[in-house]
């Protein structure tokens, strides 16, 4: 019995080990065979037991220019979790299969220009210490970014010829800028920020949103809505000064009434100074004969 169970394992390694000296030809990815490649490599790399380090960067997140802390967080989970943390964290001689797993994985979540100036080292830990390197100022940097951004979002006011739309877009922008740094404006804090930075004449709205709705919980959406809302209501019932047609009419009857006053104003003056000058330069006939009889009276009679 034994020697035939000895005869029986020799058999069974020996056919193992021919299984595994054999040589699968990879083939070549051209335009138009992508489909059949897949499939073949996909068979290939099964049968060299490589494939899962190709189906676990599936769930690896991508290395970008602004989340390397939390890439590196989740990388350092996701290889713990694979049994391939060892290549960079123990200082004994690692699995070879291991380490070009783990370094399989961590090429395949980086960025172009990224990989290859890492491409040049060995093994996973020189691999994972050169990103880090490289990241740790882009890091600092990213702080610096973001601590600046926090004091343009608290010295940031409303003009007040400047509309809801306006102001909440430069809102938005700025939340925005802070998701580009991987950071992330919650929206109570930004519709805090907008309650707090409009002008007075929205004090009435203000007050309301903030005793009947609850802050905390209320989209910046909605309250860019209710304050607009506000503002279209305010428009629409404060006309510009210039506009106001009773008041046109008004300054119309004024100006009519002051342009005739100056009429007769002239025209009494003129009468006065002509008939002046015509009641002086000219006297009735009766007493201009009167008066010269009577010269001739006395002249004749001394």
């Amino acid at each position: 019995m034994t020697g035939k169970e000895d005869k029986k394992e020799e058999s069974t390694s020996g056919s193992n080990r021919e299984q595994g000296n054999i040589s699968l030809q990879c083939p070549k990815l051209t335009e138009s065979n992508y489909t059949q490649w897949a499939i073949l490599m996909k068979t290939i790399l099964k049968a060299y037991c490589l494939w899962e380090a190709i189906d676990s960067t599936e769930k690896c997140p991508k290395l970008t220019e602004s989340n390397y802390t939390q890439w590196a967080i989740l990388m350092e989970t996701i290889l713990k979790a694979f049994c391939l943390w060892e290549a960079i964290d123990s200082t004994e001689k690692v699995d070879e299969k291991k380490a070009h797993t783990m370094k399989a994985m961590i090429f395949q979540t980086l960025p172009g220009d990224i990989l290859m100036q890492v491409a040049q080292y060995e093994n996973a830990k020189e691999v994972w210490d050169a990103i880090e390197v490289l990241y740790l100022g882009a890091d600092l940097v990213q702080k610096a970014r973001l601590q600046t951004l926090r004091s343009e979002l608290e010295t940031l006011k409303m003009k007040e010829n400047e509309t809801i739309s306006d102001f909440s877009g430069r809102l938005g922008s700025i939340r925005a800028r802070f998701k580009n740094l991987g950071s992330t404006l919650k929206d109570k804090t930004i519709v805090r920020k907008l309650l707090n930075s409009v002008p007075k004449k929205f004090l009435p709205i203000v007050a309301t949103i903030e005793q009947y709705s609850e802050i905390d919980t209320m989209p910046f959406e909605e309250a860019v809505g209710r304050i607009t809302a506000y503002e279209e209501r305010i428009k629409s019932t404060d006309e510009p000064e210039e506009y106001d047609p009773s008041k046109l009419l008004l300054a119309s009857t004024n100006n009519s009434g002051n342009s005739h006053g100056r009429g007769r104003g002239k025209g009494t003056g003129h009468g006065r100074s002509a008939g002046s000058n015509d009641q002086n330069n000219t006297m009735p006939s009766s007493y201009i004969r009167e008066s010269k009889n009577r010269k001739q009276g006395d002249w004749m009679n001394p």
